[in-house]
């Protein structure tokens, strides 16, 4: 019942009262973004979605414009030379998502569940076909998220991605929001220009 209608529910309600609170600060982050640097305040961007479907996903633009197209930011050479000064806050504090309140009120995805691929990135793809990780819709936050983020490999991330498949609930997305608020307000998991740096540091 909560995974087929509830779930939806939440998140169409959720969505609506996030957009009406957050309206001054998104309002602020447009003028902030036009005033920072030439180009869209929205940046698109195809990713994968629920049964391996494409949707173009909506965020705040962060880089320049001449930043090469789909590329994982971790694969970009010095992805700091492309990130413009306003970019840079909103990724630390994951504001440059919040775009993604128009991708959950279409049914593109959801608050919680595995964060979406980007629509080439295949061996993340394959190892979450492990897990039923890609018959769920991708989330705007979500179990990975609040323990690495961007400091996990593509192994370690999906398997994060299958333990929220077989455990999610009510209480449990409630309890992966407010660990991603947690985890905003330390920045925690956030690596520019590197993947799987958890991993590397349990290793070394």
């Amino acid at each position: 019942m909560y995974r087929s209608i509830v779930k939806r529910l939440v998140d169409v309600g959720l969505s609506v009262v996030g957009v009406t609170v957050l309206s001054p600060a998104l309002v602020v982050l447009v003028v902030a973004i036009k005033l920072d640097s030439e180009g869209p305040v929205l940046f698109k961007q195809v990713r994968i979605g629920i049964h391996k479907s494409k949707f173009n996903i909506l965020k705040f633009r962060t880089m320049r414009i001449d930043t090469p197209k789909d590329i994982p930011t971790h694969l970009l050479v010095n992805p700091e030379q492309y990130i413009t000064r306003v970019g840079k806050f909103m990724r630390a504090t994951s504001l440059d998502e919040l775009p993604q309140i128009i991708n959950i009120l279409k049914g593109d995805m959801s608050i919680v569940g595995p964060r979406p691929a980007l629509w080439n990135q295949d061996d993340l793809v394959a190892e979450r076909d492990k897990y039923g990780a890609n018959d769920v819709r991708p989330g705007l936050t979500g179990w990975a998220q609040i323990n690495g983020r961007d400091e996990l490999t593509i192994e370690v991330k999906s398997k994060f991605d299958g333990e929220y498949i077989e455990r999610q609930s009510f209480l449990f997305d409630m309890k992966c929001i407010l660990g991603t608020f947690v985890s905003v307000v330390r920045r925690k998991g956030v690596v520019e220009g590197g993947t799987g740096n958890l991993s590397k540091k349990r290793i070394s």
